[in-house]
């Protein structure tokens, strides 16, 4: 496969704060790759970089197999980049957003290629409307809009659907799947776990290092030990007294229990009896396979 991006050995400190801690990966063209990870993890910081918006302190960056470092003006001109917070005009409509940056990246004859955007984000009837009066995922793909409207061979995305709504968050991926199939190389942050099994390859950050990068399967596939999904009365106390009273990994996602056995009949049979001899009804109880948010907890802990 080809690589479109790859950086060796990056390091990004703030003071004494080490945001990136000597982070390599290649990114191959036409792939959505995935960066995730908790806040503070370096997501940010890494896919400013790439963007040319922050200098590296140390380690090599290329784009294009040109040096960031060098040509970031070149490389500027083939990318797109939908940062964390909406950074459009309120003042101005859809259309007069779209407008001015197909300025700022100085496309001539927009319009046509504008339109194509605004009926590919369903913005069309939208489009003399205030960017301030837009709900929060119709801004994400206006903004999605303004980043296309240059045609980059690499889209960069910052936590594209962080506070957008079910339906939008839907609606953005539907759209994404749409840009691989014009081989637009995207590449995106992401807190949220289940979304990253959408992307081709995954790279999980935490601390600013990189603790696994696969495709989402191999990640899953890379624990290999029984998940136990359990629902119970009393989940708090439950998780409270597996955790306290025995060696297993357990992690608590709302009102269900995941517990990591290495022999599931036996194990979960020790967990049953520890509960039913303290009044705690298990309502519904199976082995899942593992997650990566399973997985990340794991290597984390």
């Amino acid at each position: 496969m080809e690589s479109i991006i790859k950086i060796n050995d990056l390091k990004k400190s703030y003071g004494n704060v080490e945001a990136v801690r000597g982070v390599s990966f290649e990114v191959y063209k036409g792939e959505m790759f995935g960066l995730v990870g908790p806040d503070g993890a370096g997501k940010t910081t890494t896919i400013r970089i790439l963007c040319g918006l922050l200098s590296l302190d140390s380690g090599s960056a290329f784009i294009f197999d040109k040096n960031i470092k060098k040509h970031i003006k070149e490389i500027q001109n083939q990318i797109g980049y939908l940062s964390q917070k909406f950074s459009l005009y309120g003042d101005l409509t859809v259309d007069e957003n779209i407008e001015f940056f197909a300025d700022i990246h100085g496309v001539k004859n927009y319009e046509q290629r504008r339109n194509e955007l605004l009926e590919f984000t369903r913005l069309t009837p939208f489009r003399k409307r205030l960017a301030d009066n837009l709900s929060g995922g119709m801004k994400q793909k206006l903004a999605l809009a303004c980043s296309l409207i240059h045609r980059p061979k690499i889209i960069y995305l910052d936590e594209p659907t962080t506070g957008v709504d079910p339906v939008s968050r839907r609606d953005f991926w539907k759209i994404l799947s749409s840009l691989l199939r014009e081989e637009i190389t995207i590449f995106m942050t992401t807190p949220y776990l289940d979304e990253a099994e959408r992307c081709s390859r995954v790279a999980l950050m935490n601390k600013g290092e990189i603790i696994s990068l696969d495709t989402p399967q191999n990640i899953k596939s890379s624990i290999d030990k029984n998940v136990a999904e359990i629902v119970c009365t009393e989940v708090r106390k439950a998780y409270k007294l597996i955790n306290e009273n025995t060696d297993y990994e357990i992690q608590m996602f709302g009102d269900r229990i995941n517990i990591i056995f290495e022999d599931y009949k036996k194990d979960f049979g020790i967990v049953k009896e520890m509960l039913e001899k303290n009044q705690i009804e298990i309502i519904s109880s199976r082995p899942i396979s593992a997650s990566l948010e399973n997985v990340f907890i794991h290597l984390v802990s």
